[in-house]
This record gives structure tokens, C-alpha cells and sequence, in this order.
């Protein structure tokens, strides 16, 4: 019998037997969904004005923090997106970077750990705060500030400019950040990889997946189906993770509790076209040919394992036509939730390390 931390690798030799998923349309291809998801998210460019503070120099790597400007607001002020860099002291020429977002919650310092063990690597590591999150919190703890604006974006009248920092304002800020590395002369744009834990993991396929600048691509615990999570009364945990917002919303909808419907039209304001064209299954498939590495937990609340067997099963078929198997790394950890296991971290930094080590890589 499978203990509760015994954790079960698939190499996905053998393709997943998806369970059906009734939808009210089907998805456009992924490479119109590719198009239509950047062009939904566009935003006048801003000047990057890139703002450093002094390096820290300490056990032979060198932080330093620094901001870029990410885009003007309709209100007129200018986004600016707070960055953490972690590097070897010494090295020189161009290197590859590793992107490394935080959950709900947390924040660029958080991951400081990972920073430090891809620097260690000869790997720059990078964290940015999310929207609403750290420095860009207001003061406020956690999520605090990031509920509060979910639920003013919900509550935003139709047709009027609305903010959407579910998700989607912090993947426009990865671009702006792939923008300002590729201009950074240390930086190989050819060897930059993001890597994302929860709500992280979810902005990392979400960024990546239609950004082929992103070289490498490791989401933990963030793969899903948020169509089948719905359609199957398993969207609790995903509520519950912005709780707050939910329960605005079913008040604002006269639902005497948060419910399907209730996510639906949640989900359907704040995150547009995530329930079809911009879910994982979709999305996922347009990493094939760039190294992808996965890992979930068997009973994780906040990713069902059914939904997240969808978009694995979608990726498998779509890097076996890429004739890249061998670039897709699938670990789900029986008896285990929401959570990264210390043996699917030290395999997912392993993982990106190889791929990243190459001086160059195939276009897919």
C-alpha cells in the first residue's frame, strides 16, 4: 500500500485515460489561443526606468534589488514591478536566469531559497512581488490586498476600465520582464526559465505557455482544468484560496453562498476565457518542444487531480507529435495535497538546470 509521502513518478510512457469533459463549446486551437490570449492582455508599453539599489554581496552570491516600470494605469500612474536577483559573485559573460514566482500570499523573499540554489547553479534567479503582494501590498498582509482588488475588479461596472490581478496583470508583467532581461547584457535570452509554485505554477503556464521566449517552464502544483473543476462541484478549493472575493460575489449575485454559478461569473469577469481557450488542457499543448516539468499532488483541493490529468494528457499527445517526449517530466505524489515535496523541489531545480545549461536551444 502507498504510504501518505510516498511519492509516485510518472514518465508518461503510457498516455492518460482523460475522463470526458462536457463543455458548451470547444476550445479554438491552441495557436489561436495563443493570439487571441496576447492580444487580450495587451497594454500600452511604459519606458521600463529601471531603479537598482546597491548589491549585497554574501556566501559568494551577490542580491540585489531593483524595479522596472510595467505599464500606465487608466488612472495615470505609472505600475512598477518589484525584482529580486540572486547571482554568483564573480561570474562573467552572458548567463541563463530562472524565474521563480510565489502562492497566494507570499512574496518575491519567500523563494529566496530557490534563488540562492539556481545561483549556486551559475544561474541568475530572479522573483518579482505579484500584483497586490509584497512591495506591492500597501502595507497589508498575505493576500489581503490582492482579495480586496479581485473583489474591486468584480464589482467594476460593465464597460468601464477594470484592473484584472487574478492571474492575468501579473503575466503582463512577466513579458515586461522577459522584455527588460533580454536587454540586460549578463543575460542569454536564449536561456531564460520560469518556474512557479500555486498561484505561481498558474501564472507560470499561463505566461509561458504562449511566450516562446521562456526556454523552460517548471509549474508546481498549479496545473489544472478550471472548466472541469466547475463542472464537477470541485472549484471549493480554488474559491477558498481568494475566499473573500467569492463571497462578495455571490452576495452581489443574491446566492445564498458561494456556488458554481457564483465562480462562473467570477472567473468569467476577472479571468476571461479561462473556462475554454486560456484553460491548462488548451494552453499546455504549446509548450511542446521547450522542456516542461510538472508535478501535483493526488489530493490536492486546490488542483484536482482529474483536471490536472487532462492537461497532462493534452501535453503528453502534443509532445509525442513534437517527437520531445523526452522534454516532458510529469511527477504526481500519492496521499499528498497542496503542497511542493522536497523531492519534487530538488527535481524540478535539477530539471531546469539541465535544460538551462545548454548554450542554445531548439526553437519548437
Amino acid at each position: 500500500m502507498i504510504g501518505p509521502r510516498l511519492h509516485v513518478f510518472i514518465l508518461l510512457t503510457v498516455p492518460f485515460s482523460a475522463p470526458a469533459l462536457a463543455q458548451d463549446r470547444q476550445p479554438v486551437p491552441p495557436v489561436e489561443a495563443k493570439a487571441a490570449f496576447l492580444k487580450l492582455l495587451d497594454r500600452p508599453k511604459v519606458p521600463p526606468d529601471i531603479v537598482r539599489a546597491k548589491p549585497v554581496e554574501k556566501n559568494g552570491l551577490v542580491s540585489t534589488r531593483w524595479s522596472f516600470a510595467s505599464e500606465k494605469k487608466a488612472d495615470g500612474t505609472v505600475e512598477r514591478v518589484p525584482v529580486l536577483s540572486v547571482a554568483p559573485a564573480g561570474k562573467t559573460g552572458k548567463r541563463p536566469v530562472m524565474i521563480v514566482l510565489h502562492g497566494t500570499g507570499g512574496n518575491k523573499d519567500g523563494v529566496v531559497s530557490w534563488l540562492d540554489e539556481f545561483a549556486r547553479q551559475g544561474i541568475i534567479g530572479i522573483a518579482i512581488d505579484a500584483r497586490y503582494h509584497g512591495d506591492r501590498s500597501g502595507g497589508k498582509k498575505g493576500a489581503e490586498a490582492y482579495v480586496a482588488a479581485i473583489t474591486r475588479a468584480w464589482q467594476t461596472p460593465t464597460g468601464k476600465p477594470m484592473e484584472h490581478p487574478f492571474y492575468y496583470d501579473t503575466v503582463w508583467d512577466l513579458w515586461r520582464l522577459l522584455d527588460v532581461l533580454e536587454s540586460q547584457p549578463e543575460i542569454d535570452p536564449k536561456r531564460i526559465g520560469m518556474l512557479g509554485i500555486s498561484m505561481g505554477g498558474i501564472e507560470t503556464w499561463l505566461a509561458a505557455s504562449v511566450d516562446d521566449r521562456v526556454a523552460v517552464a517548471a509549474p508546481l502544483i498549479g496545473v489544472q482544468s478550471f472548466r472541469w473543476s466547475l463542472e464537477h462541484e470541485k472549484w471549493q478549493g480554488r474559491a477558498n484560496t481568494i475566499k473573500a472575493a467569492h463571497e462578495a460575489a455571490a452576495r452581489d449575485l443574491k446566492e445564498p453562498a458561494v456556488n458554481a454559478r457564483v465562480c462562473r461569473e467570477l472567473w468569467g469577469k476577472v479571468i476571461p476565457g479561462v473556462l475554454d481557450d486560456y484553460d491548462c488542457p488548451n494552453l499546455i499543448q504549446l509548450f511542446a518542444g521547450r522542456p516542461l516539468f510538472i508535478a501535483n499532488g493526488e489530493l490536492d483541493g486546490n488542483c484536482p487531480v482529474e483536471g490536472a490529468k487532462l492537461a497532462i494528457a493534452t501535453a503528453e499527445e502534443a509532445f509525442i507529435k513534437a517527437s520531445a517526449r523526452d522534454k516532458l517530466e510529469v511527477r504526481v505524489n500519492a496521499g499528498v495535497g497542496h503542497q511542493v515535496t522536497p523531492e519534487d523541489r530538488k527535481a524540478a531545480i535539477a530539471f531546469c538546470g539541465k535544460w538551462l545549461s545548454s548554450a542554445s536551444r531548439k526553437s519548437p
